[in-house]
Order: C-alpha cells, then structure tokens, then sequence
C-alpha cells in the first residue's frame, strides 16, 4: 500500500485575494483575511480514501508548538480546533480541493502552511500565508458596515493630510501605498518587533496601540526618527516625503530608523501600517492643537511688550495643526458605548506606560468627557479642550512681572478634519470629537472632564521642555465662555493682498466696539515668522496706535512687511513657516484687556500636470509638470518629486534656480502596472518655498 504524499499545492491566489479584498499587495505569497473562508487545492500521488489521515498545519513565530496555541493541526469534517477549521470541497482524481476558514479572532501575522498526511510532511515552496484583520467580516471586531467607507479606509492607497493653520488649510497629498512592495513585509517585521504575545495580536486594541510606538524611533528602533530642530542636514527633510512607501521600504531594508519626521509623516506612516493590517484607518488633522498642558487644562502663552510671543518662557505650546489617526473597532475591553473611531498618534510627544505611544482613545470617550478611560485619554481631551491664557511680561524696577491679558476659551481644537469618504475634498470631524461651544452637552462634558483632570500629572515634552511654576498659583478651570469686555470690544486679524513670497504682506488688524460710549483703545500689534509647533522664528515687525472708536464703530490699523524682513528667514529654514500676527488691545476707560492671534499660510503659484486621463495597463504614456514662477523671487535648489503608485517609482527632478517668470517643464514616461484609478503626486521644494505640491488622477483600463 503506497503511504499517501502531496506531489504540490495551489494557492489559487487570483480568486482567494479577488475574494478578501487583498489582490492589491504586491508580494509573492498568499494574502488573506480572518474569519473568511479560503481555498487550497492540494495534489496527491493516490486517491483520498476514508482511512487517510489529513491535515493541515499552521503555525506562527519562531517555535510553533499546539499547547501554546501557535501550531494549529486542522482535519477535515472535525469539529473546529481555537475557532479554525478546514473542510473538503470537492475530490477529482489525485486532486483535493480544501476550504479553509480562520477564526475571526485568530492572531494576525504569518502562517507557516505544512501538509501533513500520516508520517509524511510537505513544505510548500512560498507556503507562508499572511492573515490581516478583516472589516468585511460580521465577527471580527474590525468589522466595517458601509461599502464606501471601506473602500476609502482600508483600500485606499492614496489620499489628503490637512495642515497650514485653522485661518488657511490646505491638503497635502500623501501616498500611504499600504500594498507596494515590502511595505507589508514592514508591517510584521514591525509586529514581530513589538513582542506582542500571541492573545495580544488578536485585538486591533493592542496592536494598534503597539503600532504607535513603532512608527517612532524613541524607544524601539522604529521606523522615523523626529526632528524639528531646523536642521536635516543628516538625512531628509521631513518636507521632503511625498508619501509612506519609500520611508517603509528603506527601514525594511536597512532595519535603523528612517530620518526625519514631523507628525503628519508619522500619521501618514501610520496610516499606512494600519491599512496594511486590515484596520480601517484615517488621518486627522487638529488645528490650533494644545500640547503638553500639565494636565491642567490650559497653555500659557507669554507676549513682550511690543506683542511678540516669546519662546523662551512658554513651556506648553499651541501647534497650528497636529495630524494623528483615528482607527475603527469594537472595544471589548471597555464599558459599552466606545466603540466606533479611535484616536491613535506615534508623533513622540509624552510617555504613556514608559514608551512613546499614544492611543488607542476612544473619540466617543473625549467628545463626553470620560476621560479616565484607556489608553492616553486625558492627553487627547487637552489637546482639543484647553484653554489659551495670555501674559505681557514687563520690566517693573528692574524685574520681570506677568500680567494676564486675555483668555481664550473657544480657540483649541478646531476645524478637526480628514479626507472625505469617495471624494477628493476635506471632511470637519470637529462634531465627533467635541459638542458644539457653548452647548449645554458641552458644558456638561467640560464639567465631567476636569473632574478626573488634576493640575499635577504630565510629564513635561521630553527634549522639548522642563516645567516652569504657573505664576500667581494654580490656575484655576476657567469659566467656559466667551471673555466679552465691557465696552463689547472684538478684534479680527486678515489679510488685505495675497501673501506671496517675495512682495509686502499686507495684512490688517480690525477694533470693533459694540457698546455706546467712547473708547480711547491702545492697540499693539506684532508679525512674526514661526514653525507649526508654535516656535518663533524671527521677528518681522510691530506697530503700536491709539485709536479712538465711539460707539458702535470699528477701525482697521494696516501691518505691512517688506520683503526684506522676511526672505532672508525664509530662505534658510528648511521647514514651511507660517505667518504670525498677534494682537493686544487695551481699552484706557475700563482697563478692559483682550488678545487675539491669527497664523496664515504663504501662498504659491501651483504645479500643472498634464497626461491623458486614461491609459492602457503596460502601455507607456508620458506626463508632464509644468511651473511658472510668478513670484518676484529667485527659486533656488529646486528640486521636483514624484510619484505614482502603480505607475512609477519615486523619482527627484534636480532643477537648478528657477528665475522669476521662467517656466520650468519636466517629463517622465509612465508604464501603469496596475487597473483602476491611479494617482500621480508632485511636489516642488526650494530655499524659498517648501510647500508647493499637487496631484492628478489618471485611469488604467
């Protein structure tokens, strides 16, 4: 009697990925989803008699051994074994064809795939199955309803990073490309470096949190190495990325951190990592964030006298725009009720359980204020609830006094935004995250908050910070509204031309008063130059007038810089500056004080691509990009990146000083290797401009 051997075995990767939604990686092995049946077809040298003993056996890691659950030995027609289990289809012949369906909270990682038939064991050559997460399937804990949403969270290669500031948002176009080659080879080196146990890898909970702190390189040896000093001489500017893919793909290689990152890079990074496991996933972008507020709720903000903020007094800091990720699951290790979007950030900012990780919270969690739920709740609640308190430090007999001249109470945490589901536009998310100001749920939420927050608590922004003692004690929560002076004085910040580097910004600072009355009103004025951290740059110019407002009236005081003051900075940042303008008015009648800041973005002439709108798969076609200086400024060190996933890898255009007026043209021949709508993202990046970038859909048929 001839003992039973596999001769060979067909994955049927075309119709198993086709099936689980994952026939877009790019990798040799088969990719498949938990909780969802696949098929194998197995070839014999005999055929398959009732006596024959079959099985299949999966195991995971180093050392799969069954009592520790990582060697699951399947036979057909029994019972399941830890929720898996494998069936016979069909038998034809030598041929056995096996459905095999996976527990839908079976870990996810790599499978090692055996045949076992009596004493024989055969070793498939590629028998190694990747199992994600699945959000189409009912019990996984990932599981996503909507269609759309799906195709946008998990499938989507591509997409939008919202930065500049809460006056001036602008969308960066990011390539995640969750399924190029390597990345998802990245993402269980990743895992297998997290040391999750085995139970752990079961829940998006876990690994989502263990993500987070990977994404970072403070305390593992992950993947991007932040830097905001200025300074990137040693590696790449964190301006300079234009999507994930090349950031995972040369940690993959080389096993060291990647340089540099700021935080939309690590939430890109992120995204990626997380779509790649099968989470559904999105980025988010927060304006006017606050960070490190000691847990008390408010940031201090320290002004001179000529209304300049000051960088070396304040400890905690107000970010234009912070960029973390939400990601979708069931919470099954919370109260019911959080279930749904979780915030989760790898941007190294405070310790949480001795790393830097961040997350996951439950957005439910901060938007009612059940702050005392894990993970990192409190951290996220203050970065969009704090408070902004305003100080004028001046000299009085040699000594430096502070004075409090305004509180802002509805400033932090706006314009909470992402990419729309299907649609290539920016979607507010604000209303997830927090009750609208000044509603009776928010004062409510606001009260259930400070009850679990306490003034002692945050470690200060390692590297970035020691704590500094709140002048005049503590402060105390402040009532929640809006700070209305008796005279009904307002104050708004716009500017009057487009702001473009190389020419005056013009800008303008408007007094309104609303009550009857006449107001001598004292009004300083300052603009300066500063990074999305908060950090003051340079200096551009301050103005101070007395102004004389009767009754209901409103004045507008111009602020005009030249050029001059601001090219030389400009050009030797290496990072995107945003313009800062601060306002303090002090009405003389009343004392009444009040401040007011807005930041604005430079504004760039764009980048036109030009290419068919379809093309055939493997047939070439050319694009072009195209820019015209139109700015009375000399562009230098230009270079061009571009990208398209499926299309080409990418590539750097060095393009020399581009002169005012002067067009530049640049062409790449493209051969898309993949269906479907494709996305090509340029960006272009000089001394003088850092931001300029944009992107074209094109369809492959």
């Amino acid at each position: 009697e001839t003992s039973l051997k596999v001769t060979g075995i067909d994955f049927l990767k075309s119709q198993n990925t086709r099936q689980h939604h994952t026939d877009g990686y790019n990798i040799k092995n088969l990719v498949v989803r938990r909780g969802q049946p696949f098929q194998v077809q197995v070839s014999l040298n005999r055929e398959l008699r009732a006596a024959d003993k079959l099985s299949l056996r999966f195991g995971i890691g180093e050392n799969p051994m069954k009592n520790k659950g990582s060697l699951l030995s399947l036979k057909p027609a029994r019972e399941d074994f830890n929720g898996w289990k494998i069936s016979v289809v069909k038998k034809n012949g030598k041929e056995c064809l096996l459905s095999v369906t996976t527990s839908p909270n079976a870990p996810v990682g790599k499978y090692n795939l055996h045949v076992k038939t009596g004493a024989n064991i055969y070793k498939p050559e590629n028998g190694v199955i990747y199992l994600l997460f699945n959000p189409w399937c009912e019990d996984d804990v990932v599981y996503m309803a909507n269609e759309a949403q799906k195709k946008e969270y998990v499938l989507n290669d591509t997409g939008y990073i919202y930065v500049g500031s809460a006056y001036s948002i602008y969308d960066r176009p990011w390539n995640f490309g969750q399924f190029e080659e390597f990345v998802l080879d990245a993402c269980m080196y990743l895992l297998d470096k997290s040391k999750l146990s085995l139970s752990d890898r079961r829940d998006p909970a876990n690994v989502s949190r263990a993500m987070s702190a990977l994404v970072n390189a403070n305390d593992d040896n992950g993947v991007l190495l932040g830097n905001w000093s200025g300074n990137y001489i040693s590696g790449t500017s964190p301006m300079d990325w234009i999507g994930s893919v090349t950031i995972l793909q040369k940690y993959y290689k080389t096993k060291k951190p990647v340089r540099y990152g700021q935080c939309w890079v690590f939430a890109g990074v992120l995204n990626t990592v997380m779509r790649c496991l099968g989470v559904p996933s999105r980025c988010v972008s927060t304006f006017e964030a606050a960070h490190d507020t000691e847990e008390n709720l408010t940031v201090d903000i320290y002004l001179n006298e000529k209304g300049e903020k000051l960088n070396s007094l304040s400890f905690d800091s107000v970010w234009n725009f912070h960029v973390w990720n939400d990601v979708w699951m069931k919470r099954k290790d919370l109260p019911d009720g959080f279930d749904g979007w979780q915030a989760i950030d790898s941007t190294p900012q405070e310790q949480s359980q001795g790393r830097f990780q961040c997350g996951p919270c439950p957005v439910k969690a901060v938007r009612e204020g059940d702050v005392y739920l894990p993970y990192d709740s409190k951290f996220v609640y203050a970065e969009v609830n704090a408070d902004r308190v305003y100080w004028v430090v001046k000299k009085v007999n040699g000594k430096e006094k502070y004075f409090k001249v305004g509180t802002e109470t509805h400033d932090i945490g706006k314009n909470i935004s992402t990419k729309a589901v299907g649609q290539n536009r920016r979607e507010d998310i604000t209303r997830e995250y927090k009750y609208p100001e000044g509603s009776r749920e928010e004062r409510m939420s606001m009260q259930r908050a400070t009850s679990f927050i306490h003034p002692s608590g945050l470690v200060p922004r390692s590297g970035y910070a020691s704590t500094v003692q709140t002048f005049g004690g503590s402060t105390q929560p402040l009532v929640q509204n809006e700070p209305v002076t008796k005279t009904g004085l307002h104050l708004e910040i716009t500017n009057t031309e487009a702001l473009h580097p190389g020419s005056p910004l013009e800008m303008a600072i408007t007094v309104k008063a609303s009550t009857p009355g006449n107001w001598t009103v004292d009004l300083t004025g300052s603009c300066q130059l500063q990074y999305y951290t908060g950090k003051v740059q340079a200096n551009l110019g301050t103005i101070k007038e007395t102004i004389n407002l009767e009754g209901t009236s409103e004045m507008q005081i111009p602020l005009k810089i030249a050029p001059d003051a601001y090219m030389k900075t400009l050009s030797s940042v290496e990072d995107e500056v945003l313009i800062l303008v601060t306002a303090i008015a002090e009405v003389k009648e009343t004392k009444d004080k009040l401040t007011k800041e807005t930041s604005m973005r430079f504004e760039y002439p764009p980048i036109t691509v030009q290419m068919p709108e379809t093309a055939k798969l493997y047939n070439d076609f050319t694009c072009a990009f195209i820019f015209k200086n139109t700015l009375n400024v000399i562009l230098e060190n230009c270079k061009l990146l571009v990208e398209g996933l499926g299309i080409f890898k990418m590539t750097t255009f060095e393009q020399g000083d581009i002169m005012p007026g002067r067009i530049m043209k640049s062409e790449i021949i493209c051969t898309p290797t993949r269906l479907g709508e494709r996305k090509i993202v340029a960006k272009l990046i000089s001394n003088q401009i850092k931001g300029i970038s944009t992107e074209k859909a094109i369809t492959i048929t």
